[in-house]
């Protein structure tokens, strides 16, 4: 299980990189110089970041991307839904069907209890806290 996929550490990373840059604008060849990050593939990334309304992009000589939003209010967990769907550590699926056991399963409680918390805690990681 990976908590976090290559997308979403992407999509974090290039956020990163442009609230350090306080409002001024980057283009993809400037992120893709700095983050080392395969051109098509973080291009696809931000074009999704645009189309969710956490980006705004510019077209032309002289365009690029900027923050849609502050810093404070891009949560990591707004990002892994985006490029992951919601966080489940247990779908609790036997053979593509549902457990038996899902009503009586003590092992099913005690992970339902950790996925509440890394929830939480994930939760409370915005681009702002990451940039501390």
């Amino acid at each position: 299980m990976k908590l976090i996929t290559r997308d979403t550490d992407y999509a974090l990373r290039a956020l990163c990189l442009m609230a350090k840059r306080k409002g001024k604008m980057i283009s993809v060849s400037d992120m893709v110089r700095e983050l080392k990050m395969p051109r098509p593939f973080l291009r696809k990334i931000l074009q999704r970041l645009n189309k969710e309304k956490i980006l705004k992009s510019y077209k032309g000589l002289g365009g690029g991307f900027l923050l849609a939003m502050p810093e404070n209010k891009i949560f990591l967990t707004d990002l892994m839904e985006i490029f992951q769907g919601n966080l489940h550590l247990n779908e609790c699926f036997f053979k593509k069907l549902p457990c038996p056991n899902i009503k009586t399963c003590r092992l099913r409680k005690k992970i339902n209890n950790i996925e509440r918390f890394v929830k939480r805690e994930l939760k409370a990681i915005t681009i702002a806290s990451l940039l501390k």
